[in-house]
This record gives C-alpha cells, structure tokens and sequence, in this order.
C-alpha cells in the first residue's frame, strides 16, 4: 500500500527528510508521496515513518495504491537493485502482526 498525503498538509517539511525510500516530494501545493518508491518503510522501519512524524495526521493509505506486505518488500528490493539511496537491509523482515 503506498501512502498519500491529503490536503489536511501543511507544508511543515517533516516527512519529506523521514523517508528513506525519496518517496516524498513538494508538488505544486503540498507534499505528495510517489506511489511507485513507496513502500510504507518496509525493508527499513516497522512502522512508516512520515505518518509518525507528521502533526496533523494527513498521510492515510492511499486506496488507488492498495498492496500486500510482501509485494512492498518486493518493490523495497526492485528499489534497492535500480540503485535507489537505500539502507542495506538484506533479510525479508517479518510481516506485522495483525
């Protein structure tokens, strides 16, 4: 599932640096997240970390973008082999617990 950022943003500049896939981006208004680098931080964090650090909470799962754990650790490697700055992380982590 990647994530979107809805018009609730307020071009605080949080996320944008919190993600490590550089999958967030100022587009012509607010902050917009590119559904093919996201990953919702798997193969880095266990939780996605731009919904962590934004303060107004507008970064919901976007519904056009809907993917399983194991096809974003699948985009995570796709990402990782193109040369995308990512972290070095070799091992499938664990799906969450649900």
């Amino acid at each position: 599932m990647a994530l979107m950022i809805t018009a609730e943003c307020i071009n605080c500049d949080v996320c944008e640096p919190e993600c490590p896939n550089q999958a967030i981006y100022m587009g012509a208004e607010i902050y917009e997240i590119d559904p093919a680098k996201c990953t919702e931080c798997v193969g880095h964090f266990d939780e996605p970390q731009c919904m962590q650090v934004c303060p107004v909470s507008c970064i919901p799962v976007n519904p056009e973008y809907i993917e399983s754990h194991e096809t974003l650790w699948q985009k995570y490697q796709r990402l990782l082999k193109a040369g995308q700055p990512l972290s070095a992380a070799t091992d499938a982590p664990s799906a969450p617990a649900t």
